[in-house]
C-alpha cells in the first residue's frame, strides 16, 4: 500500500491518482459528510489533515472527470446571455 505522507508524520492514505474511479467518488463522499465533524470537533492538526486529503480527492476527481464538475451552462453569464439571444 502507498501512502503520502503530510509534514512528514501524517499520512493521508493511498494515493488518489492509485484509486479506483469508484473509489474516488466513494472517498471524496465520505469526506463530504465528516466535514463537519472534522471543523466543529476535531483538532487543528486533524482539520488540517482532512482539508489536505480533500483537496488531493477533489483534484483527481476533476482530473478524471472534468466534464463532471463543469458548470450548468444556465449558471454562467455566457450561458444565460446564450439563452437571452445576446450572443
Amino acid at each position: 500500500m502507498t501512502t503520502r505522507e503530510n509534514a512528514g508524520t501524517e499520512a493521508l492514505g493511498i494515493l488518489a491518482s492509485e484509486l479506483s474511479d469508484e473509489d474516488v467518488r466513494r472517498e471524496l463522499r465520505h469526506l463530504y459528510q465528516t466535514r463537519w465533524e472534522a471543523l466543529t470537533n476535531g483538532s487543528e492538526s486533524a482539520f488540517a489533515t482532512h482539508t489536505k486529503r480533500m483537496h488531493q480527492l477533489e483534484e483527481e476527481f476533476l482530473r478524471r472527470f472534468p466534464a463532471g464538475a463543469a458548470p450548468d451552462p444556465m449558471r454562467t453569464r455566457a450561458g444565460r446571455r446564450q439563452a437571452d439571444g445576446q450572443d
